[in-house]
């Protein structure tokens, strides 16, 4: 039995030792497995964390966007309400009170009927009736004090009314009896700190002048007449021709003026030369537009117009003609008039590499202004 015994125990032990040989040199496919195992479980966690991090960028962006939906619309309800209120407040005769007690907005209907009572004091306009009086363009600063106020109304200063007063002397000597005034000057540059309200007081004579039935050239930027489009040296003039700019003052002077440019007759008969038209290059058999005697300035603009052969020669004989008007009071009225004292944005090419950059009073359109 103690053999038996024995023989069980040595055989059990032989067994347990031939089970462990077999689990040692067996292939390590569990381990494998283990491995791609855990493998799969890290490339999903990691896809998990990836799309977590995604969700939550999405999420913020769609919190942004949300965020700046919700801010324009709080501003446009606030400047809705704005309206709303100020609209309220014109009703309502008890706030209408400025300084010293004085009405904050004058009643005067007309430019030309403003007096010293009503410096100080705010005047309503329509943007209709100010884009229909003056087509060629508000100045940034009126556009920008409207949006700012939300309202059509300008401020009216003492220096704007002395400027209307010196050029209403300057065509009507009569008021000038038992005037003690300033002397009456013709040719007048207002001066002054970077939006301090000079383009809005030039917009507001411009106005005022056609209201008067004047025949008023007015820019309401200087500086497009020195930026972009084509432009070359004229072999006749030795100066810079830029048709391109030329069309458009005549296109923008024509626009109020129509009515009474149709009833001025050109004085100056002389042929215009031509020019390289924009695009088109030089005339083919001919050098100079024939005027005919019973030509308008009507006429002669629309021919610079059309013809961009013509254009800066139609502008240089506009200036004579403008100059010899006699029948009505002529104004020219040039905002940005500062950018005409330094160089343009056109080069003449030097040497191969180098250029040299062309002056404003080099332009043809520009000097014959002055």
């Amino acid at each position: 039995m103690l053999l038996r015994a024995l023989r069980r125990a040595t055989t059990t032990t032989a067994a347990a030792s031939a089970a462990a040989s077999s689990t040692l040199t067996k292939p390590p496919h569990f381990h494998l497995s283990t491995s791609r195992l855990f493998s799969a479980n890290t490339t999903k966690a990691n896809l998990t964390k990836a799309k977590k991090s995604k969700s939550k960028s999405d999420g913020k962006d769609r919190a942004e966007e949300l965020q700046v939906t919700d801010t324009e619309f709080f501003v446009k309800q606030d400047e809705e309400l704005r309206r709303r209120q100020l609209a309220e407040d014109e009703n309502n005769p008890a706030l209408d009170v400025g300084p010293n007690g004085r009405p904050l907005f004058t009643s005067t209907s007309s430019i030309s009927l403003l007096s010293k009572k009503d410096a100080c004091s705010y005047m309503k306009f329509s943007v209709e009736e100010l884009n229909k009086v003056l087509p060629e363009g508000l100045p940034m600063g009126m556009v920008k004090e409207f949006e700012e106020s939300s309202r059509s109304a300008l401020l009216i200063r003492q220096s704007f009314l002395d400027l209307r007063d010196n050029f209403r002397r300057a065509v009507d000597p009569s008021l000038l009896v038992g005037s003690k005034g300033s002397k009456v000057r013709k040719q007048i540059v207002l001066d002054g700190p970077v939006s301090c309200g000079k383009s809005i007081a030039l917009a507001l004579l411009v106005h005022w002048a056609r209201e008067e039935g004047w025949l008023v050239l007015y820019v309401p930027s200087g500086q497009e007449w020195t930026h972009g489009g084509f432009f070359y040296k004229n072999p006749q003039t030795g100066l810079w021709d830029t048709p391109v700019q030329a069309a458009n003052i005549l296109q923008d002077f024509s626009k109020y003026n129509e009515s009474l440019l149709k009833k001025l007759k050109c004085n100056t008969l002389d042929p215009i030369p031509l020019g390289e038209g924009a695009g088109v290059g030089w005339p083919k058999g001919i050098d100079k537009m024939q005027i005919s005697e019973d030509s308008t300035l009507y006429d002669l603009v629309q021919a610079g117009i059309n013809n961009s052969h013509a254009a800066v020669g139609v502008l240089v004989r506009l200036r004579k003609e403008l100059s010899d008007v006699k029948d009505i009071p002529v104004l020219i009225a040039i905002d940005q008039y500062n950018s005409w004292f330094t160089f343009s944005e056109y080069e003449e090419p030097v040497t191969v590499r180098s250029c040299r950059p062309v002056h404003a009073r080099e332009l043809a359109t520009v000097s014959v202004i002055f």
